[in-house]
Parts: structure tokens; sequence; C-alpha cells
């Protein structure tokens, strides 16, 4: 079974959605770039027709999300005055709301004969019931009791979104215009189809971009370019994110692509119809045979311990470089990694998801937690020790009776001993390497940790962190022992 027979299992559901009909509407050659955060440039190139001095024009099948501050419009000998965004769309409530105080015909048909009659009613309320007076009574009209006929549309409801435009034109004719906006309801995301093949060390990758246009209009047969990355629009919150596994590092390769400022640039070949309320699917990375490795980590915070044994995380590891990797730069999105059973048939063992990623970059993915391969950590004796060593407090200069003269303060440096112990088991029929990380190891003002035994030589990754790589035998156990020396 090839890789792409996982994507139908891989894509959400709603992205399978068939393309909308295109409806006839009043936009002209549109692109449409989209950004990651709720963002598109919409721009949409109409022929004008304009008499010299003020025109007003209406620009139908704007979307409906638009943001009225951000549009331009470029014409030749022409430029706005004024323009107004008509939101308010047609719709039964906001026909009746507008109806308020207006005559309507109201429409019976006698459930027995057939027979219609028909009578002008003034409506009165529309504020969770409609209230209409018919000639000397007050009615409230229920769901089935009259059909409402309107004469006419109310002023400034429009069927579709429609920009108003007023412009000057200093010569009358027909010409280009360029329409261009900022629009909200538009997004894109990236999606990993990965199949791993543990025995080899290799993985396959097919990559999805995912988009999805929710802006309240559809943007029929549009040139489409997608931007990875997240231009600022006045800030935001920082959102926490999970401490990742160690192996994270930053790529330096440049990518073959487009490049917008500091963003990279995914276009789609092909015009396409980007239907309201749709998600769409294009292939961008198809790459097969990519080392890859499995790997087993735990993180544990200071002065943690366990009375029960955890599971310990399942990392895949693997490279974006172009020599020994996937060879791209590669947007935000989710990875989702199957791996064959023992019928051979690609089965899912976990998913997680990517920042922006430079080429050239390590990942080191969580996947899951292992069901075989437990850790648990105590604290197992934490006692206050004094050293031989001292430090400088204080100096002071004092003068007395004239006689000015300087005073050290020194005092003993006092440690507080950590004895750590991390029971490693692994009910595995092979061998697996452990990678355990105790971090806290550089709260606020401590900068001199130190470790004055350990059971297996550990490296210092930070100040903060301490790293061990622990092989733990096949249907065995390791116990990792380990004292820390701190100032509190």
């Amino acid at each position: 079974m090839r890789l792409t027979a996982l994507i139908a299992a891989a894509l959400p559901l709603a992205a399978h959605a068939q393309t909308a009909p295109e409806e006839p509407n009043a936009q002209g050659d549109v692109s449409v770039t989209i950004y990651n955060n709720d963002l598109a440039l919409v721009q949409d190139k109409r022929t004008l027709t304009l008499a010299q001095g003020r025109n007003r024009q209406e620009f139908a099948d704007v979307s409906a999300r638009i943001r009225p501050e951000t549009v331009t419009l470029s014409a030749d000998d022409a430029g706005i005055v004024e323009q107004n965004f008509d939101y308010d769309l047609l719709s039964p409530q906001k026909l009746m709301d507008k109806a308020v105080g207006q005559s309507v015909g109201l429409v019976r048909t006698n459930p027995a004969t057939g027979v219609e009659t028909r009578e002008t009613a003034q409506v009165l309320a529309n504020n969770g019931g409609t209230i209409v007076r018919v000639g000397d009574r007050i009615e409230v009209l229920s769901g089935m009791g009259a059909r409402v006929v309107f004469s006419k549309l109310p002023p400034n409801l429009r069927a579709r979104p429609t920009l108003s435009v007023t412009l000057d034109a200093s010569r009358g004719g027909a010409r280009p215009a360029t329409l261009s906006y900022l629009s909200n309801g538009f997004g894109w995301k990236a999606d990993y189809v990965t199949l791993f093949d543990e025995a080899a060390g290799k993985i396959d990758v097919q990559g999805w971009i995912t988009l999805n246009n929710n802006s309240g209009t559809s943007f029929p047969n549009a040139r489409t370019l997608l931007v990875a990355g997240a231009p600022g629009q006045g800030g935001g919150n920082v959102r926490f994110q999970p401490r990742p596994p160690s192996g994270n590092r930053p790529g330096t390769e440049s990518a073959n692509r487009e490049r917008l400022g500091d963003y990279y640039v995914y276009p789609i070949a092909a015009r396409t119809t980007l239907a309201n309320a749709q998600q769409k699917q294009v292939s961008f990375l198809d790459v097969h045979g990519t080392p890859a490795a499995k790997a087993y980590y735990f993180r544990n915070d200071w002065l943690g311990s366990r009375t029960e044994a955890a599971s310990v995380d399942t990392v895949l590891r693997f490279s974006s470089s172009s020599a020994g990797g996937l060879g791209d730069a590669l947007p935000a999105g989710t990875v989702r990694v199957y791996m064959r059973d023992a019928r051979g048939q690609p089965q899912f063992i976990g998913e997680n998801n990517i920042p922006h990623t430079p080429m050239g970059s390590d990942l080191a993915l969580k996947t899951g937690e292992a069901f075989d391969v437990k850790i648990q950590p105590t604290v197992e004796k934490r006692e206050r020790i004094q050293s031989d060593e001292w430090e400088r407090t204080g100096r002071y200069r004092i003068t007395k009776n004239g006689v000015t003269t300087e005073k050290t303060i020194e005092q003993t440096v006092t440690y507080w001993r950590t004895s750590m112990k991390y029971r490693i088991t692994n009910a595995r029929p092979t061998p697996v390497t452990v990678e355990v990380v105790q971090g806290g190891l550089d709260h606020w003002w401590w900068h001199d940790t130190r470790v004055p035994s350990e059971s297996i030589q550990g490296t210092q990754r930070s100040p903060d962190e301490r790293v061990w790589l622990v092989t733990v035998p096949a249907n065995g156990e390791t116990n990792l022992t380990v004292d820390f020396d701190t100032r509190y």
C-alpha cells in the first residue's frame, strides 16, 4: 500500500467536501493571498465605466468579513472620495426588522379550500415574534399563520456583501481598476502523513496544504498564494506551549521557494475555486526514504518524585535538511505518524504539531507514551551540608574619630544535597536507550549547581538541565542515581 492510500484517513473529514458549483457573481480577475492567522489579501481586477466627475460604484461579492479600513482602489484618473460597506445581508429576520413601521401584505391560505386571501398590515414590532396591525385589530403572526409579501427591498439591505464607493474621475470612459482589501475568515495549515519504517530507519512523508474559507463569500477561479507566516496585526497574547522533547534544532539552510519578506510563499499552480464554508487540500511535499529514528525521552522537574512509575515519551526524530532529510522548509501543521503492523497494514501511532520550520532543522516529535518502558524518579534524601568554601558577602568603610577603616564580612557557603534515584524498566524483548533529563537546576539565582556523584556519566546541556543516556537491557531495569548540590 502506497503512502497516498493513508491520506483519506489522515486528513479532516470536512476537507473532503465537494467543490460548490460556481454561481455568477460580480467579481473580476481575483487573486487571494492567504496567511496562517485568519487573514487574506484579496485583489479583484474589474472594468469600470465612469463619467467625468463624481461616480457611485458598487462592488458586489466582496468578502462578508472585509476590513473596510484596508480598502484601496487603483484606477487611472480616478480617486476614492467616500466608501460604504453594506454588510447587512438579506435574511427573513433582517427583512422583518427593516419592515417595522412599514406596511406589508399578508397572504393566508384556507387549509380546507386552498383559497388565498390578501390584506394589508402594518408591522409594529419584530422582537421574539412579529406583531402587526390589521385594520382595527392587533395580531401576533405565528410561524404558519401567514405569508408576508413585501413590495420592495428596504434600503441598505443587500442580497450579497457590497462595497459602495464614490469616485471622482478626471475623465470619462472605461478603465481597469483593482480593488484590494484585507479580509478575515481565511486560513491554512499543513498536514503531514508520515509512514515510519522502524527496522529500516526511514520515513515516507506526504505534505498537504489544508486551506479554508469562512469569509461568507465564494471566490471562483481565483489565483491563490499561501504565505507561511503570521504578519503582525497589533500584537496579542503569547500562548503557553508545552515543553517539547530535546533534539529540536532550527536549521540554517535556504529552501528553494519564493519568499515574501521574511515568509515563504506556497503558490497553488492552477486557478481554483475558494468556495465559502469549504476546506481544500493541495499536495506540496512527497518524499520517500528519509532517515528517521525512534527514541525514548523523559524530563523530570526539580524535586519531582513519583509514587508510581510513568511511561516515557516515544519520540520520532528526523531532519528537514537537503542532505539526509526532507529537503524543504516545513510550514506549521500536524504530523500524523503511521507504522505497518505484522500484516503489513499501516496503523496510526500518534500525531503532533510543528511550528514553521526552516530547512536544515532537526525535529523531535512526541508521538505517544511507551507501553513497556517506564521510569520512576524518587527524591531519596535531601539534607543541608556545610562546605569548606567561603564567600565574601559584604565590604564596608567605617570612619570613627577621624580614622577610616575597611571591614570585610565572609561566611561559609551552605548547600543542600538532593539525592535522586531514577528507576527505568524495560518490558520489551530488545534493549532500549532512554534520554533522562533533570530540569530546574538553575532556579532564579542558583547558577552554581554541582553534581558530586552520578552512577552514569551525564552531560550538562544547559545551566538548567542535565542529561543522561541510560541503556536498559531487554526485559530488565537500570537504576540511575545522582547527587545534586544546590544553594537553596
